[in-house]
């Protein structure tokens, strides 16, 4: 018996599984062949039992010695094949094929980018910085007095809000990007800071706590109002289409003097009145004006030398308009039934 023993163990020591052209089916037929209920190892525990007592002991450990390296050897075959399955894999080039659907670029994104290369075009470079900014950048710079609403809690999200020393809170406009480039380049200066913004607001299909802003700033000698109007009309144009007209509104901002707001003619109802524009014909885009002496003062530019330019728009607003998205929430629920319906912008 104990031959007998050797000869399957020899047998289980040199079985290969590259040998096997069906390796999941030849491994199970080791299993039942070796453990099974009618196999070798049950048939040699038969015999066992027949064996005068002086013998059992050393057949008895080279016997667990066969069930032990036979089941080792199954264990061992059956991770191979579960790591490389391709080994196992038939490949049926008739059978059709189970396509991946594929991805595609948020509407913002798309948005923002198409933004980014209309600007490109007449010589505007992206900036970016930081979303957490101290009082300086976001308020003190920009002209905002002490008491303006910005400042308060209800209307900003601080981080941390001190007596005596700065306040730290997430931006609440991107114009803290024109802030931090006047420090540090000289004029001429011409950047768009696109990117995402905080306030404090309630929720709705016209509103958000977060959202994106796309900004542009020019400063040079003898920039004017009338270089702001052609950007934005060249702008309106290539956002829009070429029918598209504009017109300024009077308005007030603390960084720009003077400062206007922007309709576009809507381009829904191409400025007849519709339910989009409440019958006015017009839709409002964006903010603009020349930025303030006192900005550029604060800044390190001379404001008897230099004179620029400012605007920002909402990109949300901006995809809004184009696309005909009337609640601002969906772009946040990540729904794919409403992202698919841009799949073709990419």
């Amino acid at each position: 018996m104990k031959e007998l023993i050797a000869k399957y163990l020899e047998e289980i020591r040199a079985a290969r599984i590259e040998d096997f052209k069906d390796k999941a089916a030849e491994i199970d037929r080791f299993r039942v062949r070796f453990l099974g209920r009618k196999g070798i190892m049950n048939e040699l525990f038969e015999q066992f039992k027949t064996l005068p007592a002086d013998q059992k002991k050393e057949v008895g450990t080279i016997l667990n010695q066969l069930k032990t390296a036979a089941q080792a050897r199954v264990e061992e075959w059956k991770h191979f094949v579960e790591e490389s399955p391709e080994l196992n894999a038939s490949h049926d080039l008739t059978l059709p094929t189970d396509l991946l659907q594929s991805g595609s670029r948020h509407v913002l994104s798309v948005t923002m980018n198409e933004i980014a290369d209309i600007f490109a075009r007449i010589g505007f470079t992206v900036e970016e910085s930081v979303e957490i900014e101290d009082d300086w950048h976001l308020f003190s710079a920009l002209n905002f007095p002490p008491d303006h609403p910005a400042r308060d809690m209800q209307d900003t999200f601080f981080v941390e809000k001190t007596e005596g020393q700065q306040d730290i809170a997430l931006r609440t406009h991107t114009s803290s990007v024109q802030v931090r480039v006047m420090e540090t380049h000289k004029p001429p200066i011409r950047i768009i800071a696109p990117g995402r913004v905080f306030r404090n607001e309630a929720i709705s299909a016209r509103a958000h706590c977060i959202f994106h802003q796309v900004e542009a700033l020019y400063v040079d000698r003898h920039v004017s109002f009338a270089d702001l109007k052609q950007t934005l009309l060249y702008f309106a144009k290539e956002m829009f289409g070429e029918q598209t007209q504009i017109r300024l509104r009077p308005s007030y901002f603390p960084f720009t003097e003077p400062s206007a707001e922007m309709d576009i003619s809507c381009n829904i109802c191409g400025g007849k009145g519709c339910n989009i524009c409440k019958g006015t014909g017009w839709l409002e885009i964006l903010g603009c004006g020349m930025v303030d002496p006192n900005v550029l003062e604060a800044c390190g530019i001379d404001s008897h030398e230099y004179t620029g330019f400012a605007l920002g728009m909402g990109v949300e607003r901006m995809a809004m308009l184009k696309h005909q998205i009337r609640d601002l929430r969906l772009y946040f629920e990540n729904d794919l039934r409403f992202l698919h319906q841009f799949d073709h912008l990419v």
